[in-house]
Formats: structure tokens, C-alpha cells, sequence
């Protein structure tokens, strides 16, 4: 079974993903990176130039690929769990877990990047958020990551982790 790492972009994780799957000596995929090499362009320029529905459609695919390694830690990018679809090949596939950080945590950490299509001022923010908290809800562990070091954030997973086990 995978490891899948969601929640809103800013929250870690691809950091904690990636440190995670050191941790458990397992391979790590990164959604939005996968995605990237497949394209041949950035995240940014598939939305400016061919719309979020296709890089949706993209996510989805990617998303499947993904879903046949096992064993693995998979960092979701920020919307790919608001998909039905996307959800239940999670969860068929795996465990989801939840990087639950505070809107200013979030926004700190976005400030000054152009990599990130839907970054943009605090009210804009708040509400995307608030319209992808129930879909992130959904994951099997939330782990409320705040303001963590990653190491921080990895060990509360490892935790989650071993207790859902049982």
C-alpha cells in the first residue's frame, strides 16, 4: 500500500513526502513533478496555456500511474483530492494522510513564489481553503502540522501511522 501526502499548497508535502519515504527506505513520487516531466513545461504555463480542467485531467492520470507502484510515498498536489476519483484511487491504493497548516503558515511559505498558479492575496487564500477543508477532510490521518520542522512533522506521521496499523 502507498502513502499519500495531501493537503493546500505551502503545507510541506513534498518536503515531508520526500523525508518521509527516506525515512522508510520506500521510492517517492511527487505528483506535481511527475506531471511537469510528462508536459515538458511547468505547472504554471499548462494553467495559463491550456486551462485547470486540462491540468486536471493530467493530475488524474498521473495520479493512476502513480497508484500502480506500491509501497511508495506519494505527495498529492494541492487539488488533486477534491476529486471523487482521484479520492477513491487513494483509497484503494493506499493511506491518505492530511498536512493540516494555518492560512498564515500557508501564505508565509507561498509569498514571493510564481510556480504556484492559484497563489493569491490573503482573502483568496482563506477561500480556497475553506472550500478544499472538507475534501482534505476526507484523508484517513490529518496531522496538524502548524509551523514544524519537517523532522517534526515526518515523526507525528510515523506516529499516525503505526497507530492506524493497529
Amino acid at each position: 500500500m502507498n502513502i499519500y501526502v495531501v493537503g493546500f499548497m505551502g503545507s510541506g508535502k513534498s518536503s515531508a513526502g520526500r523525508r518521509l519515504a527516506e525515512r522508510l527506505g520506500v521510492p517517492f513520487l511527487d505528483l506535481d513533478e511527475e506531471i511537469v516531466k510528462r508536459a515538458g513545461t511547468s505547472i504554471r504555463e499548462i494553467f495559463l496555456s491550456c486551462g485547470e480542467a486540462h491540468f486536471r485531467r493530467l493530475e488524474s492520470e498521473e495520479l493512476q500511474r502513480a497508484s500502480e507502484v506500491s509501497g511508495a510515498v506519494i505527495a498529492l498536489g494541492g487539488g488533486a483530492f477534491l476529486s471523487e476519483a482521484n479520492r477513491k484511487t487513494v483509497q484503494s491504493t493506499g493511506t491518505s494522510v492530511w498536512l493540516d497548516v494555518p492560512v498564515d503558515t500557508l501564505i508565509k511559505r507561498c509569498e514571493g513564489e510564481n510556480s504556484r498558479p492559484l497563489f493569491g492575496g490573503r482573502r483568496e487564500m482563506e477561500e480556497l481553503l475553506e472550500s478544499r477543508r472538507p475534501s482534505y477532510a476526507l484523508a484517513d490521518i490529518r496531522i496538524i502540522a502548524e509551523d514544524l520542522p519537517i523532522d517534526a512533522v515526518v515523526e507525528l506521521i510515523l506516529t499516525a501511522l503505526s497507530a492506524d496499523a493497529r
